[in-house]
Parts: structure tokens; sequence; C-alpha cells
């Protein structure tokens, strides 16, 4: 009688990933610092701390750590079995914030729930992840459709509809339909849709979103997002209010020039920037560090792209491919729009820099993520075997 035996993944044992871990490090060691110093005002003045921030990332960053080398065990083709359920949660996570007593509301927004011993966690961020994991699984299960326009481009873009749906409504939180609509679009090319489908139903789009801001201003409606739009055409025209974060976050590059005003010496940290530690902590670094120090972070991210590129290229199969370029695409979009607000180069989106800004969630999940995809990928040419033995 026949008997079918396995053999296990030899992850445990695979190469390690020294570059992009290096990378990964070196960021999360200057986002700790940069945490520490921006935030040390603010803490001060809410709590009567100054390392009260700054020791909350700390310790979120050791979750992260632990998570990384936990999940890198993990086959990452195990997701690619469940990537239906993985839809599903992601999805109903998201409703977790109108549960009374688990959801928490925040400047006019309702995004956050409460964990015991664990503090505030944000559940779009999994959902981030979770739709990276079913697009990733969804293409490579479909590559023959994507160049049909309704199998390939419409269909896809069907399962977009139930998390941006809830993102917006239930959360108020376009930032992170703007991100995960991005993402699936990028996904959605390297998989092998066509570019022709994207131009033409973006222009149709494009053409939808102007005349939806156009009857948003016109008619006074959804003031919040309007008045960041204007913010960012014209700061000075409401200096006290909308465009007052803007117009400190451009002093505070200013007045970094080329070498910065060192380490811990900014002045818009003092309760000029609000919350500096969040979505503005890169005025903070431009401020401190100067133009050097930002060409050195950009560079840092530069190359952490370029890692996860090359381990998108090199992966054997088109589900590890396309995790790959999700994950990155993750990062570097959001270092992009980030970027693009500080500067003011684009309208305000509250959308965090990676491992810099202030946040427990965001950070543990990206963690893990970045460790995952990339020892996995890079090492599966040992993977799982089976064999049969009499």
């Amino acid at each position: 009688m026949q008997k079918k035996t396995k053999k296990f993944s030899n992850f445990v044992n695979k190469q390690f990933d020294y570059v992009l871990c290096i990378i990964v490090f070196i960021l999360l060691a200057l986002g700790v610092v940069m945490v520490l110093s921006a935030s040390a005002p603010s803490a001060l003045a809410e709590t009567g701390k100054t390392y009260t921030y700054a020791s909350r990332q700390l310790f979120f960053c050791i979750i992260g750590i632990i998570a990384m080398f936990f999940l890198s065990k993990i086959d990452y083709r195990f997701y690619k079995k469940y990537y239906w359920g993985i839809y599903i949660i992601s999805c109903v996570i998201l409703l977790f914030v109108l549960i009374p007593g688990l959801g928490i509301s925040a400047n006019g927004a309702r995004r956050w729930v409460y964990i015991p011993l664990i503090g505030q966690f944000q559940p779009s961020e999994f959902t981030k992840i979770g739709l990276i994991i079913f697009y990733a699984g969804y293409l490579s299960d479909h590559k023959d459709e994507l160049k049909d326009f309704w199998k390939g481009f419409v269909k896809p873009f069907v399962f977009l509809i139930a998390p941006i749906g809830i993102l917006y409504l239930v959360q108020n939180h376009l930032s992170a339909s703007l991100i995960i609509g991005m993402i699936t679009c990028v996904m959605m090319v390297m998989a092998g849709t066509r570019m022709l489908h994207f131009i033409a139903v973006g222009g149709v789009a494009a053409g939808a979103l102007v005349s939806y801001l156009v009857y948003k201003i016109s008619s006074g409606s959804d003031s919040f997002r309007i008045g960041r739009i204007i913010s960012f055409l014209d700061p000075w025209q409401d200096k006290l209010g909308d465009g007052w974060q803007v117009i400190q976050s451009l002093y505070a590059i200013g007045s970094g020039g080329f070498f910065g005003v060192g380490l811990g010496e900014s002045k818009q940290k003092y309760l000029y920037i609000s919350e500096p530690q969040n979505d503005f902590i890169f005025a903070i670094i431009a401020e401190e560090l100067g133009f050097i120090g930002c060409v050195f972070i950009m560079g840092l991210f530069a190359m952490l792209v370029w890692r996860g590129v090359l381990i998108a290229m090199k992966a054997p199969d088109t589900f590890g491919s396309l995790l790959a370029i999700g994950i990155i695409s993750l990062v570097g979009l959001q270092v992009l729009l980030n970027i693009g607000v500080v500067t003011s180069s684009i309208p305000n989106t509250g959308i965090p820099l990676p491992f810099f800004s202030y946040g427990g969630s965001a950070l543990v999940i990206l963690l893990a993520s970045m460790r995952n995809f990339a020892e996995h990928i890079k090492g599966r040419k040992q993977s799982v075997n089976y064999k049969q033995r009499e």
C-alpha cells in the first residue's frame, strides 16, 4: 500500500535577505529617533511626559520585529489557498468601528477600534495587506482572462466596491480608498491587464471627479475636503484655518536649508505643526536634517522599492510576483503621496510616511509584511516537495 508523505518546506534554513532587512532596520531606527524628536513638545503638553509617543513607537517596533520573524516561517503560498476568505475578512473587519464600545471617533472620522492591552488599532491597515493578498491570488488564477475588458478589467474592479464603499461611507477614509485603488491598478497592469482599458476608463473617471468637485464647491457641501483642496491651491487664503498646517510645513522645510538646523532643534514642532509625529513628520525631518537628510531618507526608500521590484522579477510564480509588487507599491505610493502633501505638491490626503509616522497598527503590519514577502519569495527554490514511498 502506498502512502503519501510530505516533506515540509525548508524556509527555516533559507538565505537571509540582508540588503532589504538592513534598509528596513535603518529606516526603522531613523523613524523612532524622528518620532522622539518631533513628538517631544506635544507629548509634554498633552501627557506631561516627553517620551510618551516615542516609547509607544518603540514598543510597536519590537512587536513588529517579532511578527516579522514569526511570519517569515510561513510559506507565502499558504495565503493563496485562502485568498477569498482573506478578502471577506478584510471587508468585514472594516465594520468593527461601528460596534459600540469598540469603535473610536477622532477628528471627525471613525477609523479606529480599541483592543484591550493593545490600544487603538486601525482596521484599514489590515485591509490594505488583505486586499493585496486577494488580488495576487485572484489575478494569478485568472491571468488568461486579463486581456478581456469585462473579465480582465471590469470584473476585478467590482471587488473594490465593497471595501472602498465601507471605507468611504462608514469610516470617512478617502486616503485609504485612494491607496487601495492605486495598488490594485498597479497589480492589474503587472498581471497583464491592457493599459488601454485604464486610459479609456481613467479619462471618464477623471471627468466625473472634476464634475463632482465642481458640484461640491458650488453647493458648499463636503466642506472638509473642499477646504483641503482650497488650502492646497492657496494656503494663505485661510492661513489660520485649513491652510495653517501646510504653511507651517513649508516654513519648516524652508528653515532646514541644506544641512538642517540640527537634530532636536526644530522650531515648528513646538505646537505650530499639530501632531508633528504623524503625517507631517517629514517636515520636521527637513527642518532638522535639511536637504541632505531628506535626500538620504528618500534614497533609502528608493533602494527599498528597487529591492522589492527585483524580488518580484525573480519570483518563480505569478502569485509571489504580484504579492511582492503589491506590498512594495504600498510603501512606494505612500512615500510619494506623503512627501507630496508635506511639500504642498498635492492636496492633503492624510497618508502617513512608512516607518516614520507615529502609529502602532500601521507599523506592525508593515514590518510583518516586509519580512514575509522578501524572505519567502527569495527563498522559495527550497520549497515544498512531495514524494511517495511504499
